[in-house]
């Protein structure tokens, strides 16, 4: 409640003048991005990360299994190739990185870029759906971090 009290009270638009946000600004900041949980999910967000899964990256991997790709249930939080049983690039064999919210994101807008040599080629351009798979992969594992939203 702090961080979004604080954002109304940054606010130019104030009432009259006034040190008192608006009923408008408020929903406006909310709106925007300015709440107390700037990262959290809704249910629906990582229901829909879910089927943006299955459309997107079901060709190459599952939750369970290997495939094409590694197997993806408890990605959040495990270190960037290390299912035992998959057979990863050199690259990411090499990667000494921990799937975060950050590092997931950073991958899935551009994995060659992020981990040069790695064989993985396809990318979510938007940031809305890098969030919402994000979402749903951390929603999936077995971490402390992601234990609120299972």
């Amino acid at each position: 409640m702090l961080c979004c009290c604080a954002a109304l009270l940054s606010s130019s638009v104030f009432a009259n003048d006034a040190k008192i946000p608006t009923a408008a600004t408020a929903t406006q900041l909310i709106s925007e991005g300015d709440s107390v949980a700037p990262n959290a999910v809704s249910d629906d967000q990582i229901a829909a990360g879910g089927r943006l899964y299955k459309q997107r990256c079901g060709g190459c991997h599952s939750l369970d299994r290997n495939r094409i790709g590694p197997r993806h249930r408890g990605v959040y939080g495990r270190k960037a190739g290390s299912v035992g049983d998959f057979s990863y690039s050199e690259a990411l064999q090499n990667f000494d990185v921990v799937w975060t919210e950050s590092t997931l994101d950073k991958w899935l807008e551009n994995p060659t870029a992020f981990a040069n040599g790695t064989s993985m080629g396809f990318r979510l351009r938007k940031a809305e759906e890098r969030k919402v798979v994000i979402a749903y992969l951390k929603s999936l594992s077995d971490t402390a971090e992601s234990r609120g939203k299972k």
